[in-house]
């Protein structure tokens, strides 16, 4: 292993870290430090295959969306001819994109996910840097979510005491409660994933237990309706894939596990919020909310821009152009995003973003059945937890926008890494399982490392 190669994989935690403090990574300058940080993940991966004597690429076909959806934004913006003088302006060109330069934006994002995307899928090679990962991100999320509870105490209306915006409701770092409660969702789901597969030995399950439920309280006190329902969603996957086909004692334990770690984290958002925790969900959902738009009728014209747009679509980050002429509202308030991202992809991309969506959703199933096939306990508590918070995005999805948000996709492409790592079998591996019962100092936790033998899944 060169320096190189543990460089970048260094670098791949810094990115989810600062990615998700830098405010989400919403604002120009923290997108731009973002791409230079990709960058320079590149620049070491092509380092780390010069030193080596060999370049490694991933060929798993989840990184095929993001490089598509790239490609079909920079096809959007290509010129076809000029559009009819208008007011005294003649030679613009038409395009199939109604916003050109957002569709260029949304087109350059998709890329740069694409290399951190390849990138990370080369970089988590071995059991040991996958429990680094869930590691990295059990810890600091669980950090993360204990200063979003005190902030949201301290100083609920600003982000770290000193960055507001109005007719926003920030929780964490992020402007929107929606977008942390998504975070969280994909942060809890890793521990959730091994203590439901039984990968986490007893001594350290309460432990797993309060980060869990920490996470837990912070999502729920963020007041996202759509985040709770991800929330049970998730939990509820889980432990389908966890649960033994015939019932008996471990089908039991898990169902209350599940329900012990929900009260737990409905208790603590009482003890920490009062009232307010759960009365805020019940809310309207806009209330407090950038627009005050109904989603309902969002999602109306969002089929109407679909109806006048396909097969092409839009364009890529152009929904809000496409929204005005469909807008039977008094136009004081500026739609930009769908509210559901199904049908934004469609009235974006078209046929092409439909084409897109579906072979990404059934590549990730292919690829999660084999992860969840492994024998290995650690690899497939991963696969687990894994595939449940991007479960739980994906519902969420339907209700929000949460992955036009960087640090979001950021996370949400770190768990794609971890169920395509999952699959695989190293020589590093951790034990097969986890024994209830062992005796002091044999090799029955996540920790231990099994001598030099290879598993087959």
């Amino acid at each position: 292993m060169t320096w190189a190669n543990t460089i970048a994989f260094f670098l791949i935690g810094v990115i989810i870290i600062l990615t998700t403090l830098a405010y989400g990574t919403v604002h120009q300058p923290t997108i731009s430090l973002f791409y230079i940080g990709v960058a320079v993940l590149v620049a070491l991966w092509a380092v780390d295959g010069l030193m080596s004597g060999s370049v490694r690429f991933s060929n798993n076909q989840l990184l095929i969306p993001f490089l598509a959806a790239a490609v079909y934004g920079l096809i959007q913006v290509v010129p076809l001819g000029t559009i009819a003088e208008t007011a005294g302006v003649s030679g613009i060109p038409r395009t199939i994109s109604l916003d050109p330069a957002s569709t260029q934006v949304s087109a350059l994002h998709f890329l740069f996910l694409f290399f951190f995307a390849a990138v990370t899928f080369v970089m988590i090679g071995s059991a040991s840097r996958i429990s680094k990962v869930a590691s990295l991100i059990t810890i600091f999320g669980t950090a993360y979510a204990f200063f979003a509870i005190l902030q949201s105490v301290l100083s609920p209306d600003k982000i770290y005491g000193i960055y507001g915006r109005e007719f926003a409701v920030p929780f964490g770092s992020f402007v929107s409660r929606h977008n942390f409660a998504a975070y969280m969702e994909m942060a809890l789901a890793i521990p959730l994933g091994l203590l439901f597969a039984g990968a986490v030995p007893r001594d350290k399950r309460l432990l797993y237990g309060t980060a869990i439920a920490l996470m837990g309280t912070a999502l729920l006190l963020s007041g996202s309706r759509g985040g709770f329902i991800a929330l049970v969603a998730e939990v509820a996957l889980m432990l389908m894939l966890t649960l033994p086909m015939r019932g008996g004692n471990a089908t039991g334990a898990k169902i209350a596990l599940a329900g012990v770690l929900l009260l737990a984290i409905i208790g603590g958002s009482f003890f920490v919020g009062g009232e307010n925790s759960l009365t805020r969900i019940a809310e309207n959902e806009n209330a407090g909310g950038v627009t005050s738009i109904d989603r309902s009728y969002i999602w109306s014209v969002s089929l109407e821009i679909i109806r006048g747009s396909m097969p092409l679509g839009v364009g890529l980050g152009a929904f809000g152009i496409a929204f005005t002429p469909y807008d039977t509202h008094n136009g004081m308030e500026r739609v930009e995003q769908a509210h559901n991202d199904y049908l934004q992809v469609v009235s974006d991309a078209g046929l092409v973003g439909l084409l897109i969506g579906g072979f990404f959703l059934f590549t990730l199933y292919k690829t999660g059945r084999r992860s969840l096939a492994v024998k290995n306990a650690f690899r497939r508590g991963i696969a687990v937890g894994a595939l449940g918070g991007i479960f739980a995005i994906l519902v969420h999805s339907v209700f929000d926008f949460v992955l036009h948000t960087t640090a979001i996709s950021v996370l949400f492409v770190t768990l794609l890494g971890l169920v395509v790592a999952s699959s695989s079998s190293y020589d590093d591996d951790f034990a097969e399982s986890v024994p209830s019962r062992r005796r002091r100092g044999s090799p029955g936790s996540v920790a231990a490392i099994s001598s030099g033998r290879r598993h087959k899944t």
